[in-house]
Order: structure tokens, then sequence, then C-alpha cells
């Protein structure tokens, strides 16, 4: 008799209210590699921590129904109990860190289950060879890339010999090549060694190809089959099964491969038609064509400890302009968006916006010129309550009562003002963030990593909303490695690598001479960015 490796059994599990998993059932069997996708705030994350105990253990609620991860009951277990059968690696490698060295990491599981030093050894070795750790089990895990610690945190599951393995939005912090690399270690342990992940990820564009199957959480409910089945109905797919319904091609197909086989015939009728570039998508103005830069930022470096972030940038920008700044992880974005921001260190060059240095100023007058939204825009928020959020940024920003809020209403609607602002959804703390800093009127608005935790939908309208204030008068720039959300927004992409700029220029000519950067239309249909770009050359609205 085969037992499944993860099973759920008429599951329903509510915090308060309606429930956010509603007499699930579905069984996956040893070595398949399975998507969990579904808007966000869908319940996806609280799925995953059933699978190994987290919920209810340790978030509360009501759970009825079954669970078993290779035939044992996780009802009354421990995650600590169930981890020589599932792993689970969150959203944050780090946070689950228990050591500061790779071997030690890896070693830490099998020392808490009792395994004898030797057999300990050959098994952390076979991890480090498997996941291609070899080069750093010797390093301090804050040495490591962002995609070096993900595997590390994967390894580190993987040394009790779980049957399955569980993650939470994997690559939402990686570079398209570090997430890549995770995913194609994920891969061999499908394939090598049977193991069962259930994965849930935002940019599905990355993972599905690596996919055989699919699971889809929209209201409590999951249907789950095969993965282009899955996806055909799904609210939230990637762009190359909108570009298949668009185009009416069967399956429709879900990877660039199965698509580029259907899109013959409509390669020769866009080459018909006379090209319509989507707003999205534009050419920049020069900033001569534009009048006087807004920023200009000559030979900005920062330095670190035995480390140069950003090494003599030269950047300037005009009023309207769409910039997404893009790179490797670890090529300085971040960096040098604090070093214009001016909060950040900056260790040479100037940085001038309309003419001031916001280095130079103090905090209060230093938002009237730049605004940055950080990676966490949770950082930016500490009242209890979304009106007491508002409330503060207008006395801050020195603005009228309700400014705040009347920026907050024309970003996102129905947003409670009494709510408190971590129980918002990754959207709506995103534009409470968003309204925040633009509470004060800054003309540089600078975003790091804005659309993690975003699905389809929500980045769609974040670029809406970002080329309005574009369109307003503000220039944004957006540090970002999700390269459908850059073809969605940008006018421009600067490329850093080793804290250089290595190219420059308009979204559409940088993104297509790049692999790496090309948004997946671009690589199906060449010269075009998007679906909604393929639909209105076509005639078809929005598709």
């Amino acid at each position: 008799m085969t037992v499944d490796a993860i099973a759920f059994e008429h599951v329903t599990f509510a915090y308060e209210g309606p429930p956010v998993l509603d007499d699930v059932t579905f069984a996956l069997p040893e070595g398949e590699f399975c998507l969990l996708v579904g808007p966000t705030g869908a319940g996806k994350s609280t799925l995953l921590k059933a699978v190994n105990g987290l919920v209810p253990r340790f978030t509360g609620g009501d759970m009825r129904g079954r669970i078993t991860v290779a035939g044992r009951d996780v009802r009354g277990a421990t995650p600590a109990d169930l981890a020589d059968v599932v792993g689970y690696v969150g959203q944050d490698p780090l946070a689950g860190f228990v050591t500061d060295e790779v071997e030690l990491e890896l070693a830490y599981t099998a020392e808490q289950l009792g395994v004898a030093p030797a057999a300990m050894r050959k098994r952390v070795t076979e991890i480090v060879d498997l996941l291609g750790l070899a080069d750093v089990r010797d390093r301090a895990l804050a040495q490591l890339s962002s995609g070096q610690r993900q595997r590390v945190a994967i390894g580190a599951a993987l040394v009790a010999g779980p049957a399955a393995l569980v993650l939470d939005e994997p690559t939402s912090a990686l570079d398209p090549t570090a997430a890549d690399e995770v995913l194609s270690a994920l891969h061999r342990l499908v394939h090598d060694l049977g193991i069962t992940v259930l994965l849930a990820e935002h940019r599905l564009e990355r993972v599905v190809q690596y996919a055989d199957s699919a699971l889809l959480l929209n209201g409590g409910k999951v249907t789950a089959g095969p993965l282009g089945e899955v996806l055909a109905v799904s609210p939230v797919a990637p762009p190359v099964v909108g570009l298949g319904r668009l185009a009416g091609w069967p399956g429709p197909p879900v990877t660039i491969r199965e698509a580029r086989r259907h899109a013959g015939r409509l390669r020769e009728v866009l080459a018909e038609r006379v090209e319509t570039v989507s707003p999205g998508t534009d050419n920049p103005l020069s900033a001569a064509q534009a009048g006087p830069p807004l920023l200009e930022a000559r030979g900005v470096t920062v330095d670190y400890p035995g480390v140069r972030a950003v090494a003599g940038v030269d950047l300037v920008a005009a009023r309207g302009e769409r910039i997404a700044l893009m790179g490797r992880n670890g090529s300085g974005k971040s960096s040098l968006l604090w070093a214009l921001q001016g909060t950040g260190k900056r260790s040479g060059g100037t940085v001038a916006i309309g003419g001031a240095d916001p280095a130079a100023r103090r905090p209060g007058e230093r938002r009237t010129l730049a605004g940055l939204v950080p990676a966490e825009a949770a950082d930016l928020l500490y009242a209890e309550t979304v009106a007491a959020e508002c409330a503060g940024a207008d006395e801050d920003g020195r603005a009228p009562k309700g400014t705040c809020a009347k920026i907050l209403d024309d970003l996102v609607e129905d947003v409670d003002p009494q709510a408190h602002p971590r129980d918002l959804s990754e959207g709506q703390r995103l534009a409470l963030a968003l309204a925040v800093t633009l509470t004060a009127a800054p003309p540089l608005l600078l975003l790091d990593e804005p659309t993690r935790g975003l699905d389809y939908p929500g980045k769609a309208a974040l670029a809406a909303r970002l080329r309005l204030l574009a369109g307003a008068g503000h220039c944004v720039v957006v540090s970002t490695h999700d390269v459908e959300f850059c073809a969605e927004f940008a006018s421009r992409v600067v490329v850093l690598s080793d804290g250089e700029v290595v190219a420059d220029g308009p979204a559409r000519q940088i993104t297509a001479a790049s692999p790496m950067f090309a948004p997946q239309v671009e690589k199906i249909l060449p010269g075009w960015l998007t679906v909604a770009e393929v639909a209105a050359a076509l005639g078809s609205g929005d598709g």
C-alpha cells in the first residue's frame, strides 16, 4: 500500500470569523513537486504551516480534520516531533538560523535528533554536495548571498531526512539567477531523492517549469490537479498563461517552451500591425528633454568594513521618470537608494535633489525632498491604528489634517481606519507606507523591493499607481528583482553589478538585451513586454 507524502482530509481551520481553510482535502504522492497558488491573503502560509504543526500550535485558532505526513498524524505533534518527516523553510531564512556558520547550521538538526557523529558528518557532506555548498561550508552565514542562505536553510531542513519539504516563497528575496539556483536544487531533490516538495510562490513565472502539479487556494477552498488545468482557472497566473488565454492557445501553455511552439501565427499578426507601446513601457524622456534634472548624483560611493557596496555611481533623473534599479543580490541597489535619500551612509560623491543635498538636511526637511519605502514596509509603521498612522504622518509632514488619509484612499479602497497596520494585507500595508511617505510631498520617491508578497493583480495595481505619481511630477525609482513588474512599470532601467552601473537606458532596450531581465512575453514575442501591450495591439482591450 502506497502512503501519500502529504494528505489533508476534510481540514477546516479558522482564527476568528470565516475559515481560512474550508473542508480542504488533497493528497500529494512521494516525489511530487507541487506549487501552491492563490491570491494575496488567501491563506497559503497558513496551509503550509499546518503541514508541520506550526498551525495551530503556535498561532492559535480552531482546526478540524486530519493531516498526515508520510502516514504520521500531525495532530498533537510539535514541529520538532515531525522534523524527521517534514522540513519547513519560511520566507526569511535568517530568522530560522540558530548558529553562525554554515556547517554548524546544517549539523544542528541532526544533533537535536541524536544522530551519531559519524552518520552526521556523512549526512552533512551529502547535503553540501547535493545543494552546491562545498565552497561555503566553512563560512559565516552573514557572509553568504541571499541565494546561498536559502540553500543553507533548505539543507538544514533536509538533514533529518524528511519525506516532505515545505517552502514559503523561497525566491521572493532573490534575483533571477539565484532563484534558478534554488529551484534547480529543489528539482534535484525531487528527482534524485524522491522528496515531495510543496512550495508557495507569487512569482509563478519562475517556478512553473519545475512543478508537476498545483493546488489553488481561494476562498478557503482548494482545487488540486495538473499544473496547466489549475492555472487555467486560477485568478493568479504567470504572463505566459495570460498570453495563451488572449491568443486562444490550447492548454493554455504554462512554460516559455510550450508557448513558443504556438506563437508563430501571433508573431506574424503582430508584425503586420503598428507596434502599440503600453503606458508602462514607453521610452523615457531624457533629462534634457524634460527640463532640468530633479536628481543629480555624481560619484556616489558607499563603503562598509571590507566592502565597497556602491562604487562611484552617477545617476541623473528628471521628474516624470519611472526607473527600475536592477541587478543581482549584493549589487548595491539598497545601499544606493539609502544614499540618495540621505539617511544612509555615503562615503563619497554628491547628491542633489532640486539642488539640495538631503544628507545635509534634518529628517523633517529630508522627507520633503526624498521619500523611501523600505523592503519591509512595516518598518515605517509604528502606530496602533491606520488612523493614528495617518495623523502622525500629517503632523510629521506638516500637512493639513486628513492629507495622508486622502492619499491612502486614492491608493487603495476599503482600508479600515481602526485596523492595526500589521493586520492589513501586504498590498494595503504597502499602500499605507506609500501614503505616509507621500504626505510630505517629496518629488523623489524611492521604493526597495515593493512587490514582495504581492500577487499579479496587486503588482499591476502598484505599477498603475506609480505611473500616476510619475505623471503628476514625481520621479519614481524602484529597486526590484521582479522582471514582470519592471515590464509593467519602468520607462528606464539601470542595472548595477558590484556597485557600478553596467547598463542604463530605455526599459524595452535593456530588458530585451538580457535573458536574465527579459519578461516572459518578450521571450515568446520579441519586441513585446506585457500581455496588455499585445492585447492593445490586437485591438482586444486588456485581454
